[in-house]
């Protein structure tokens, strides 16, 4: 920020060539002024340079004042840390023009604050010495922590996050499918099913909890949205496309890859019912994936996750090379979370006795 206070007869030109970062008490240390010969009806200083003495070196500030008169000319110079935007205000006369210096409004994730300035609720800090951070850990041993951390209210979900060495904007890398639970998923799922012809009765005689055709499309485009998964037949899809951008956002557009494009209907209702979960990679390839809630015993949510990680190594992309599983954790709908040992966790077998 630099300051110049003159009289109105004096006409200035000021000019910043970016911004140094100067205490004003250490002007006068740093600022040296250093007079050229000029003629007596005008005085001229030579520009105000920012020296550095054992410092790293600070960008020049530089201030030209041409005086067309014998007033006293006063200037002031002061420094702070601000980024100078291209900010111009003209002041309305000729050759009188200075340069505006605001603070750069940060936006998006620049905005958010940094982890170290992030702050942890008391709750979270006392569950997370539960654990040690940077340990790999056995999946009984996993399983038996993510319990002992549920401190919450309410019953939280079980979640398993794994990072894979795909880049899914490549078509071969891409990572979508479905996978059966086999002790469910603990929430209960409202099912919706656009068909017609016979396969009406069957979608109601299924257990299908909102059934219809083009009335039901209506309903949807005009704001419907009380349901958790919509399967659609083959002759509707035509019909269907018309919601894309409606559905596709809440990840609720039927798929033939998740399952929810099917002629057997009442199959496909059963399997959502009992526990059918969608996951895909996301643009990081990361998937992210619920196996259970915290009421489920330790041997349920064992059987959920080895489902879950049998499923993502099955269907494992073509296009993937090298070493496929990064790293692999799970946590609870608010705790932290727990590294797995990749390689155990890929060799482990599920004992007879909880099969």
């Amino acid at each position: 920020m630099a300051m110049a206070t003159c009289c109105p007869t004096v006409h200035s030109s000021l000019t910043m060539a970016h911004t140094c970062s100067v205490h004003p008490q250490d002007l006068p240390s740093l600022l040296s002024f250093r007079p050229i010969a000029a003629p007596s009806t005008a005085k001229i200083f030579h520009p105000l340079i920012v020296r550095s003495r054992g410092r790293k070196p600070i960008n020049w500030v530089d201030f030209n004042f041409r005086r067309e008169s014998r007033d006293h000319l006063v200037v002031a110079a002061l420094a702070a840390e601000i980024e100078v935007p291209e900010a111009v205000e003209e002041n309305g006369e000729e050759g009188n023009t200075a340069t505006l210096i605001v603070p750069k409004i940060k936006k998006g994730k620049a905005a958010l604050p940094l982890k170290r300035d992030r702050t942890r609720s008391k709750r979270f800090l006392e569950i997370q010495k539960l654990r040690e951070s940077k340990k790999e850990y056995d999946l009984k041993t996993a399983i038996s922590l993510l319990k002992q951390m549920c401190s919450t209210k309410f019953v939280e979900t079980a979640e398993a996050h794994f990072r894979l060495n795909i880049d899914p904007k490549y078509n071969d890398q891409q990572l979508r499918a479905t996978v059966n639970l086999p002790k469910g998923t603990g929430q209960t799922v409202k099912v919706a099913v656009l068909t017609q012809g016979e396969k009406f009765d069957e979608a109601k005689n299924a257990g299908a909890d909102l059934v219809g055709g083009e009335d039901l499309i209506e309903q949807i485009k005009g704001g419907f949205m009380e349901f958790d998964k919509l399967i659609a037949s083959p002759d509707m899809m035509p019909k269907v496309a018309s919601l894309g951008k409606l559905l596709g956002p809440r990840g609720l557009m039927p798929n033939p890859k998740a399952g929810t494009v099917t002629t057997n209907i009442p199959q496909a209702i059963a399997e959502f019912k009992q526990g059918k979960v969608e996951y895909r990679a996301d643009k990081t390839g990361i998937v992210h994936l619920p196996f259970g809630k915290a009421d489920f015993s330790e041997d349920d949510l064992l059987v959920n996750l080895l489902a879950a990680i049998k499923s993502v190594e099955v269907n494992k992309p073509t296009g993937a090379k090298g070493v496929y599983w990064k790293s692999a954790h799970i946590c609870s709908s608010m705790g932290p979370s727990i590294r797995l040992n990749t390689r155990e966790m890929l060799d482990y077998k599920i004992p007879s006795s909880n099969a």
